[in-house]
Protein backbone atom coordinates (compact mmCIF):
# COMPACT_ATOMS: atom_id res chain seq x y z
CA UNK A 1 0.00 0.00 0.00
CA UNK A 2 0.89 3.60 -0.45
CA UNK A 3 2.39 5.24 3.17
CA UNK A 4 3.42 8.45 3.60
CA UNK A 5 7.20 9.65 5.18
CA UNK A 6 7.35 10.97 8.67
CA UNK A 7 8.68 14.54 6.80
CA UNK A 8 5.56 14.43 4.09
CA UNK A 9 3.29 13.73 6.50
CA UNK A 10 4.13 16.12 8.84
CA UNK A 11 3.31 19.00 5.75
CA UNK A 12 -0.46 17.55 5.78
CA UNK A 13 -1.19 17.89 9.51
CA UNK A 14 -4.16 19.77 10.43
CA UNK A 15 -3.25 22.78 11.92
CA UNK A 16 -3.89 23.36 15.86
CA UNK A 17 -5.99 26.83 15.67
CA UNK A 18 -7.93 25.61 12.92
CA UNK A 19 -8.23 21.27 13.00
CA UNK A 20 -10.31 21.26 9.52
CA UNK A 21 -7.26 23.41 7.96
CA UNK A 22 -3.76 22.03 7.36
CA UNK A 23 -1.42 23.84 8.94
CA UNK A 24 0.63 25.93 6.87
CA UNK A 25 3.62 24.80 5.56
CA UNK A 26 6.53 27.67 7.04
CA UNK A 27 3.99 27.79 10.13
CA UNK A 28 5.56 25.27 11.82
CA UNK A 29 5.46 25.73 15.85
CA UNK A 30 8.68 27.23 16.15
CA UNK A 31 7.65 31.08 16.46
CA UNK A 32 6.56 32.31 19.96
CA UNK A 33 2.61 31.78 19.84
CA UNK A 34 1.99 30.04 16.69
CA UNK A 35 -0.65 28.15 16.67
CA UNK A 36 -1.13 27.19 13.01
CA UNK A 37 -3.85 30.04 12.58
CA UNK A 38 -3.46 31.52 8.67
CA UNK A 39 -7.15 30.71 7.49
CA UNK A 40 -5.75 33.31 4.76
CA UNK A 41 -2.14 31.93 3.56
CA UNK A 42 -0.67 35.17 4.39
CA UNK A 43 2.53 33.15 5.84
CA UNK A 44 3.50 31.86 2.22
CA UNK A 45 3.47 35.23 0.46
CA UNK A 46 6.79 35.71 -0.69
CA UNK A 47 6.90 37.41 -4.13
CA UNK A 48 5.45 41.00 -3.45
CA UNK A 49 8.16 42.13 -0.74
CA UNK A 50 6.31 40.53 1.77
CA UNK A 51 7.76 37.63 3.91
CA UNK A 52 7.21 35.58 6.99
CA UNK A 53 10.05 37.57 8.41
CA UNK A 54 8.11 40.79 8.22
CA UNK A 55 4.95 39.88 8.99
CA UNK A 56 6.07 38.61 12.42
CA UNK A 57 7.97 42.03 12.69
CA UNK A 58 4.67 44.14 11.95
CA UNK A 59 2.86 41.82 14.18
CA UNK A 60 5.37 42.14 17.26
CA UNK A 61 5.27 46.09 16.48
CA UNK A 62 1.49 46.42 16.30
CA UNK A 63 1.29 44.24 19.55
CA UNK A 64 3.42 46.59 21.56
CA UNK A 65 2.06 49.34 19.81
CA UNK A 66 -1.48 48.19 20.60
CA UNK A 67 -0.75 47.27 24.60
CA UNK A 68 0.49 50.65 24.89
CA UNK A 69 -2.65 52.16 23.13
CA UNK A 70 -4.89 50.72 25.55
CA UNK A 71 -3.23 51.35 28.94
CA UNK A 72 -3.03 55.01 27.87
CA UNK A 73 -6.69 55.25 26.70
CA UNK A 74 -7.63 53.57 29.99
CA UNK A 75 -5.50 55.66 31.90
CA UNK A 76 -6.41 58.75 30.41
CA UNK A 77 -9.87 58.00 31.16
CA UNK A 78 -9.50 57.14 34.67
CA UNK A 79 -6.41 59.69 35.98
CA UNK A 80 -7.25 62.79 33.76
CA UNK A 81 -5.22 64.31 30.98
CA UNK A 82 -1.59 64.95 31.28
CA UNK A 83 0.26 67.62 32.50
CA UNK A 84 0.17 70.15 29.23
CA UNK A 85 -3.00 68.62 27.66
CA UNK A 86 -5.76 69.52 30.11
CA UNK A 87 -7.84 70.55 27.19
CA UNK A 88 -8.46 67.58 26.33
CA UNK A 89 -11.16 66.99 28.83
CA UNK A 90 -13.27 63.78 26.58
CA UNK A 91 -13.71 60.68 28.30
CA UNK A 92 -13.22 59.69 24.53
CA UNK A 93 -9.71 59.56 23.22
CA UNK A 94 -10.64 59.72 20.01
CA UNK A 95 -12.75 62.98 20.89
CA UNK A 96 -9.60 64.29 23.13
CA UNK A 97 -7.81 63.98 20.22
CA UNK A 98 -9.19 66.47 18.54
CA UNK A 99 -9.70 69.29 21.19
CA UNK A 100 -5.77 68.82 22.05
CA UNK A 101 -5.12 69.24 17.83
CA UNK A 102 -7.16 72.37 18.18
CA UNK A 103 -5.00 74.02 21.20
CA UNK A 104 -1.77 72.49 20.55
CA UNK A 105 -1.23 70.66 16.78
CA UNK A 106 2.38 71.03 17.73
CA UNK A 107 1.85 68.31 20.09
CA UNK A 108 0.27 65.89 17.38
CA UNK A 109 3.16 66.83 14.70
CA UNK A 110 5.94 66.24 17.08
CA UNK A 111 4.37 62.95 17.78
CA UNK A 112 3.76 62.10 14.31
CA UNK A 113 7.38 63.32 13.42
CA UNK A 114 8.86 60.81 16.71
CA UNK A 115 6.97 57.54 14.91
CA UNK A 116 8.53 58.86 11.51
CA UNK A 117 11.65 58.37 13.33
CA UNK A 118 11.01 55.04 15.22
CA UNK A 119 9.77 53.21 12.16
CA UNK A 120 12.96 54.55 10.20
CA UNK A 121 15.29 53.11 12.91
CA UNK A 122 12.56 49.71 12.69
CA UNK A 123 13.14 49.85 9.15
CA UNK A 124 16.48 49.69 9.00
CA UNK A 125 16.68 46.64 11.57
CA UNK A 126 13.93 44.91 10.23
CA UNK A 127 15.71 44.96 6.53
CA UNK A 128 18.99 44.52 7.70
CA UNK A 129 17.71 41.22 9.90
CA UNK A 130 16.04 40.01 7.05
CA UNK A 131 18.90 39.80 5.01
CA UNK A 132 21.36 38.58 7.53
CA UNK A 133 19.20 36.21 9.83
CA UNK A 134 21.10 37.65 12.89
CA UNK A 135 18.16 39.18 14.12
CA UNK A 136 14.93 37.80 15.37
CA UNK A 137 11.92 39.77 14.14
CA UNK A 138 11.18 42.79 16.44
CA UNK A 139 14.41 42.21 18.18
CA UNK A 140 15.66 45.15 19.77
CA UNK A 141 18.50 44.41 21.70
CA UNK A 142 16.10 46.42 24.62
CA UNK A 143 15.93 44.58 27.73
CA UNK A 144 17.07 46.27 30.20
CA UNK A 145 16.08 43.46 32.81
CA UNK A 146 17.73 41.19 31.17
CA UNK A 147 14.94 38.82 30.83
CA UNK A 148 16.80 37.26 27.77
CA UNK A 149 19.98 36.38 30.53
CA UNK A 150 18.26 33.93 32.69
CA UNK A 151 16.00 30.69 32.33
CA UNK A 152 15.68 30.27 28.19
CA UNK A 153 12.45 28.18 28.86
CA UNK A 154 10.98 31.51 30.82
CA UNK A 155 12.38 33.72 28.58
CA UNK A 156 10.13 31.78 26.03
CA UNK A 157 7.30 31.70 28.01
CA UNK A 158 7.33 34.97 28.11
CA UNK A 159 7.85 35.58 24.84
CA UNK A 160 4.60 33.91 24.19
CA UNK A 161 3.02 35.90 26.82
CA UNK A 162 3.99 39.13 25.22
CA UNK A 163 2.49 38.39 21.81
CA UNK A 164 -0.71 36.84 23.21
CA UNK A 165 -1.46 39.60 24.92
CA UNK A 166 -0.83 41.81 22.13
CA UNK A 167 -2.99 40.05 19.71
CA UNK A 168 -5.77 40.56 22.61
CA UNK A 169 -4.57 44.30 22.81
CA UNK A 170 -5.24 44.49 19.21
CA UNK A 171 -8.75 43.95 19.30
CA UNK A 172 -9.34 45.77 22.51
CA UNK A 173 -7.13 48.74 20.88
CA UNK A 174 -9.85 48.19 17.91
CA UNK A 175 -12.74 47.86 19.73
CA UNK A 176 -12.23 51.07 22.15
CA UNK A 177 -11.16 53.43 18.97
CA UNK A 178 -14.18 52.30 16.77
CA UNK A 179 -16.44 52.76 20.15
CA UNK A 180 -14.99 56.39 20.63
CA UNK A 181 -15.61 57.39 17.10
CA UNK A 182 -19.10 55.99 17.26
CA UNK A 183 -20.81 56.50 20.88
CA UNK A 184 -18.17 59.19 21.58
CA UNK A 185 -17.71 57.33 25.09
CA UNK A 186 -14.40 56.30 26.98
CA UNK A 187 -14.15 52.73 27.13
CA UNK A 188 -15.21 52.35 30.50
CA UNK A 189 -17.77 55.23 30.92
CA UNK A 190 -19.14 52.50 27.54
CA UNK A 191 -19.04 49.52 29.89
CA UNK A 192 -20.62 50.90 32.83
CA UNK A 193 -23.18 52.26 30.51
CA UNK A 194 -24.03 48.85 28.94
CA UNK A 195 -23.91 47.01 32.36
CA UNK A 196 -26.63 49.94 33.37
CA UNK A 197 -29.15 49.67 30.69
CA UNK A 198 -28.77 45.46 30.30
CA UNK A 199 -28.50 45.02 33.79
CA UNK A 200 -31.20 41.74 34.73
Amino acid sequence: GFSLSSSSSSLFSKSPSLPFLSRPVLLDGTMAGDVGFDPLGLSSIDDVGIDLYWLREAEIKHARVAMLAVAGILQVEIFGPAPGCEMATSKSQMDAFWQLWNAHPQYVAFGLIMIAVIEWIGGIAATSGRESGDRDPGDFMLDPLGFSKGDPEKFERLKVQEIKNGRLAMWAASGLILQGCTTHQGGIEALMSSLEKNAF
